[in-house]
């Protein structure tokens, strides 16, 4: 029991650690890069700040891979639950807190991108292994994806609100923590603003932090797979399950928080696209790129432990078109309703994961075809 609840204290600290550092620090350094890279907001969008908001799915990924092959799977659990997550909690929590008409032009390329990597998942799940085209596919959509975004807009013009209004309206976190005075409360934070440069006296040693953010997530990462390990051991589950549950709702918090906060100053739009481009991203990248790095180390192929994790992803390929037939019936509107609707059906997920509710689908395609849930 000791064992036990030691486990549920490391999990639960690096859930908050993770966020911190991502929140305080590594988001800071990706956002001077792409500064200095001079992309434009909706590349830096969809690659630097994507890497900020997914590096916790990442990094577990990546970990993922090294464990014992039973336990491979976590890295792909926690991408895949948490990406119903982000579809179903954030977009519809963004809802409940103020309503917003969103623009339909960046909505419709990010969900049919992200149908494609959804289809993708199945596709290469079906055997259970993955070679090194599957990795290749992976990262190939994501690539098309950015490629995308200046042909998307020509085909299809339309302005947002610049993410910048959004950015001057954030308090700056880091800044406040570093001249507040020590206490339990914020022991943590003010240890780390000790270990990190302040960049607003220094910008130009922006790598050093940058590194020893990367650093940090790889170690919180590797004890949140351990820990996450040691409950469902305890628990007597399947890794998979604790990965597309706990895993996946603890990384995807800090993006819940922040996707609220710009919410509630009425920046819907990005709310949503923050959730569903962070989504492509964790799927194309999150899983294919730690995936590709194994198979060109020497691998021939990765297996997938797709029992669990099959139903997993044809449910989240059923979240993502309701949610399209929500916003096209509702004209682009997203509120409260919409926010209740998204938010029960992942109350429904959970309950199916945790095996109060069971049921099988099937299809007769040639064939029958079944998919329990």
């Amino acid at each position: 029991m000791g064992e036990f609840v030691f486990n549920i204290f490391l999990l639960l600290f690096s859930f908050y650690a993770l966020a911190r550092i991502v929140d305080l620090f590594f988001v800071e350094t990706l956002d001077i890069i792409s500064k200095r890279l001079r992309l434009s907001s909706d590349i830096a969008g969809a690659t630097f700040m994507a890497v900020g908001s997914s590096a916790p799915e990442l990094f577990v990924a990546v970990l993922a891979l090294f464990r014992a092959t039973e336990q491979q799977s976590i890295g792909a659990g926690t991408i895949v639950g948490s990406a119903i997550f982000n579809v179903l909690v954030i977009v519809g929590a963004s809802g409940l807190f103020k309503r917003a008409i969103l623009t339909w032009q960046p909505v419709i390329r990010d969900l049919l991108f992200y149908i494609v990597t959804i289809i993708l998942v199945l596709f290469t799940f079906a055997d259970g292994q993955i070679t090194i085209g599957d990795a290749l596919l992976y990262v190939g959509v994501y690539v098309v994806y950015l490629f995308s975004f200046g042909i998307w807009k020509k085909i299809f013009p339309y302005t947002m609100k610049a993410d910048e209004e959004a950015a001057l309206a954030e308090d700056d976190a880091q800044q406040k923590m570093r001249k507040s005075n020590w206490n339990i409360k914020n022991f943590f934070d003010k240890f780390l603003t000790l270990v990190f440069i302040d960049l607003k006296k220094f910008p130009r040693f922006f790598v050093v932090n940058f590194l020893i953010s990367i650093l940090f997530l790889i170690g919180l990462s590797h004890l949140l797979v351990e820990s996450a390990v040691g409950v469902a051991h305890y628990l007597h589950i399947p890794e998979v399950i604790i990965a597309l549950t706990i895993l996946a709702a603890g990384t995807s918090v800090p993006d819940l928080l922040s996707s609220i906060n710009v919410a509630k100053k009425g920046y819907g739009d990005m709310a949503v696209s923050n959730a569903v481009g962070s989504n492509i991203f964790d799927i194309g990248v999150g899983l294919g790129l730690p995936w590709l790095i194994m198979l060109l180390w020497g691998r021939e192929s990765i297996p997938v432990e797709t029992e669990n994790l099959y139903s997993s992803v044809v449910l989240l390929f059923a979240t993502v078109l309701a949610l399209l037939f929500l916003l096209v019936s509702r004209r682009w509107e997203i509120g409260r309703y919409a926010g209740v609707i998204l938010i029960g059906c992942y109350v429904f997920y959970l309950l199916t994961q945790a095996g109060v509710i069971e049921f099988e689908m099937c299809w007769n395609l040639g064939g029958t075809w079944c998919v329990g849930i």
